[in-house]
């Protein structure tokens, strides 16, 4: 009976020490390099420290998310592209990983609302991203398609990883409403909601270059806006100074300097 239960305590404490001490997953670093120099233009815009930071937190994420592919084979492009979509609205939290997601999955193309992919695309079935509730919290599905364009030099103002990803940003202070609380100072609270309702209604009378669907609601505003800070952040600025200057708050960074 004795050793039975210090069989059992080692069992335990293997589990748990493994737990806490996960090794970070290793690639070969000049494969990793050359696939973020060829989809991820947020990369190449780093400096040579940044870049190797860029690099260590692509593999730390990528030791604790697993993502799997539905209906298809995932390769090394896909992870790439799924972690930089993850990486790139923390990068300036230092220290900050996801704890609202274990699994990331990638389905072929868009899919409707019972997560059906199969079949002609329609309009039941136009969803290229979803951040799972429920039973499927800790989940995060993703449209092969739609994360290929949003890395492809054709994918303007949007990005359907980096989109979903600050849905989960904002979803950890316990509500997606557009106002990450645990990112934005409190007085900043006010003047950014006044500034998101200013900007839906002129989106919504047709005078903002911000894609319309963010006029869906103040979470759907937030990631919307983040996907065009982060891909044209230039072109933002200019256009949307205020907004850029609240979102380069609420994520530590300054992607058009």
């Amino acid at each position: 009976m004795l050793i039975f239960v210090f069989v059992a305590i080692a069992i335990i404490s293997f589990f748990i020490f493994n737990k806490k001490n996960k090794p970070v997953a290793q690639w070969d670093m000049p494969l990793l390099k050359q696939l973020l120099s060829q989809h991820v233009e947020f990369y190449n815009n780093l400096s040579n420290a940044d870049k190797l930071m860029f690099e260590q937190r692509i593999q730390t994420f990528l030791s604790d998310v697993r993502i799997e592919g539905v209906g298809l084979e995932v390769d090394d492009t896909d992870r790439v592209m799924v972690a930089s979509s993850a990486v790139i609205p923390i990068f300036g939290f230092k220290e900050w990983t996801y704890r609202n997601v274990t699994n990331v999955l990638l389905y072929p193309d868009t899919f409707d609302k019972e997560f059906q992919y199969e079949g002609n695309a329609g309009e039941d079935r136009n969803i290229m991203g979803m951040v799972g509730s429920g039973y499927m919290n800790g989940q995060m599905i993703l449209s092969r398609s739609a994360l290929t364009k949003g890395f492809s030099k054709n994918g303007g103002k949007e990005n359907t990883g980096i989109h979903e990803f600050v849905h989960l940003l904002d979803k950890t202070d316990g509500a997606t409403d557009g106002v990450p609380d645990n990112f934005l100072p409190h007085e900043y609270t006010k003047p950014w909601l006044s500034m998101m309702h200013q900007e839906i209604r002129r989106i919504a009378d047709g005078h903002s270059d911000i894609n319309p669907y963010a006029t869906t609601n103040e979470a759907e505003f937030f990631a919307v806006a983040a996907e065009y800070f982060f891909e044209k952040p230039d072109q933002f600025k200019t256009k949307h100074p205020q907004l850029y200057d609240m979102l380069s708050k609420i994520f530590s960074q300054n992607p058009a300097q």
